[in-house]
């Protein structure tokens, strides 16, 4: 197949995932230990094709229909958010809608993004929440990624990610969300209760799409 198979799962580090097929000239691969289904490696896009796909989205802080999307996390996070929390948008995009909604709420929110808010002095912090949508699926090291997510979180902080859960194998040619180049790993509700387990978490999937993630607090 086009690609070479990473040697274990880039999501919970099982050995040898498997052939999940070629698609549109790119292969994939499926870890049948933790549910995900990723782009091999070879494929993925270099930093100048992901930020023109980026800049094709117009998300703005002030569009309803973009509130009334996040609002599918941000509603049942805050249902389990102490007043004046303090929170990071990991991921936020040019149009950190998601955090203006949360300050609105009444919550202390930091912004960071590689491309759109660089500066790395908040990611030394500490957080009662961290908030990570539509971001999770770019993420070329998730295990990683998800490590790093944790360690900033205070006991029995919650990190709320928002993700189009894949379902359907048969699907997964034709599926949108597969052919937005620069999504390159897809995660089942079942990848998230995994990636939960192996570091000691809860989960919760209060909607489709979305999971809270808690880690152990006093």
């Amino acid at each position: 197949m086009p690609g070479t198979l990473p040697a274990r799962c880039p999501v919970c580090s099982a050995p040898s995932p498997a052939d999940f097929g070629t698609f549109e000239g790119r292969g994939y691969w499926r870890c049948d230990s933790c549910g995900a289904r990723g782009l091999a490696p070879g494929h993925f896009p270099d930093a100048a094709a992901e930020r023109a796909e980026y800049d094709r989205h117009d998300n703005r802080v002030d569009d309803p229909g973009y509130r009334r999307f996040l609002d599918r996390l941000a509603s049942p996070l805050k249902a389990r958010l102490a007043p004046r929390a303090r929170g990071l948008d990991y991921g936020c995009g040019p149009g950190p809608a998601l955090a203006a909604m949360l300050r609105e709420a009444g919550h202390e929110v930091a912004v960071f993004d590689p491309v759109y808010a660089p500066d790395p002095a908040p990611l030394s912090g500490r957080y009662d929440f961290v908030t990570c949508t539509e971001v999770a699926e770019h993420f070329h090291r998730p295990a990683d990624e998800f490590d790093r997510l944790g360690a900033l979180l205070r006991p029995g902080g919650w990190l709320a990610v928002m993700t189009c859960f894949q379902t359907d194998d048969a699907a997964f040619g034709g599926w949108h969300y597969r052919k937005d180049p620069t999504h390159v790993v897809f995660y089942r509700e079942g990848t998230l209760r995994h990636i939960a387990a192996a570091r000691g978490w809860s989960c919760e999937i209060p909607c489709k799409d979305v999971a809270l993630l808690r880690v152990p607090g006093p």
